[in-house]
């Protein structure tokens, strides 16, 4: 089943467990959101159509993060009055989860999380035992190796020196601290090139599956 909904002026077509960018909702990560302006319900041996809206329709969903879209830039000029304003913008944004479709005049239920199987109590190592703590490179490795390069502004050489690092995976981006931002800079000589290229934006981007923006000239 798939709806068509109305939000900030524009049209998106959903169905469940999908994920849509939508002009800035109010509410934190985790909270849920319902869409009321429901245009069209199909996907079933009979689909609605409203006029404007289906009577009884919505659309539950999840936020999982708030964001910024892709920076625009607004350039105006004045023939021969030497006016000339060069603006950059970049949208708020809402990234939602679709967790339901109603259209029963009740609000969409939404789906319950699988139960993970509890985990089994091991028992404490003998001290002689204990094993050190994994070297951070180690650490590193656990946390899984996907393509970073997707970051615009990272080529394959800072791919291998943030590996050197420990870095190497999209998620260890997203999370780096203030402090970690200001390791790497210092190690790497960046001069604040982490912050001014938005790697963590970027990042956080990729995971939650949206477009790598365009790569820039190096």
């Amino acid at each position: 089943m798939y709806a068509v909904i109305r939000t900030g002026g524009k049209q998106y077509k959903v169905a469940e467990d999908e994920i849509i960018y939508v002009e800035k909702l109010a509410g934190e990560k985790g909270e849920s959101v319902q869409f009321n302006d429901v245009l069209m319900v199909g996907g079933t041996d009979s689909p609605k159509i409203g006029t404007p809206l289906v009577d009884g329709a919505s659309v539950a969903g999840e936020v999982i993060e708030q964001t910024r879209g892709d920076k625009i830039i607004v350039f105006k000029k004045n023939r021969r009055q030497g006016y000339r304003r060069k603006k950059g913008h970049r949208q708020l944004l809402t990234c939602v989860r679709i967790t339901g479709i109603g259209t029963d005049g009740k609000a969409p239920a939404k789906k319950a999380a699988a139960k993970k199987p509890a985990a089994k109590k091991e028992e404490a190592p003998a001290a002689d035992e204990a094993k050190a703590a994994p070297a951070p490179k180690a650490k590193a490795a656990e946390a899984g190796t996907d393509d970073i390069s997707k970051i615009s502004g990272v080529g394959p050489v800072l791919v291998k020196k943030l590996s050197d690092l420990g870095y190497t995976s999209l998620q260890q981006i997203a999370d780096m601290t203030p402090e970690q931002v200001t390791e790497v800079d210092e190690a790497l000589s960046f001069k604040g090139r982490i912050d001014r290229e938005e790697w963590i934006e970027q990042a956080k981007e990729l995971i939650a599956g949206k477009p790598p923006r365009a790569k820039v000239d190096q």
